[in-house]
């Protein structure tokens, strides 16, 4: 590591630092913002904030390291499974911690001749794509249960809009879905599976 890195007059000092206020910026919009607005799972929070700031820092200093960014990113990589993978993470819970160190990673990079408002723009789009795939997820989240239907006729001259009111009122859940699983006629009873939204 050069004997100046950490001379205030060393531009390449500024210039972590700047990337490193882009980076929080973005690291909080994507966890405090989002994550915990659609999750509301609090004691990740410290997790992912310091997950985000070591990663940049590591990779920031890389060229002074003379480590690959390859090796690091898989460092990273494996480092993350092996200590979360006894956890109880879902899987919304661990694609929010690669994305932490993929947004970190990202803004720690010098690029040259790259501008910075590009590394802005990409940052932006995972951003928006987190809140889009959360609206998706939220507005097509169903839950999905078995229900045994004793009135065969009724199942077979029915209209489907008919059949989601009974549903309903038999369940109490506003019933969004049927299928039909499996009719037995000897014992004039039908499976039924019903999703509603959850």
């Amino acid at each position: 590591m050069p004997d100046n890195f950490f001379n205030l007059n060393n531009p390449d000092f500024f210039g972590i630092l700047i990337r490193f206020v882009i980076n929080m910026a973005f690291i909080f919009v994507l966890i405090r913002v989002i994550y915990f607005r659609y999750s509301k799972k609090e004691k990740f929070l410290f997790t992912f904030f310091m997950m985000g700031i070591t990663v940049f820092f590591v990779s920031s200093m890389l060229k002074s390291v003379f480590i690959e960014f390859g090796m690091a990113v898989g460092l990273f990589a494996i480092f993350a499974i092996l200590r979360f993978r006894t956890r109880n993470f879902g899987l919304k819970d661990m694609s929010y911690i690669f994305t932490t160190i993929a947004i970190s990673l990202i803004n720690s990079l010098k690029l040259v001749g790259f501008p910075v408002l590009g590394v802005v723009i990409f940052n932006i789009i995972i951003i928006i794509s987190a809140i889009f795939l959360e609206e998706f997820a939220l507005r097509n989240n169903t839950t999905t249960f078995s229900i045994i239907y004793e009135d065969l006729e009724l199942l077979q001259s029915a209209k489907k809009p008919k059949m989601l009111k009974e549903f309903s009122d038999l369940t109490g859940k506003e019933i969004l879905k049927y299928r039909i699983r499996k009719i037995d006629y000897k014992k004039k009873v039908a499976s039924i599976d019903v999703s509603y939204k959850d």
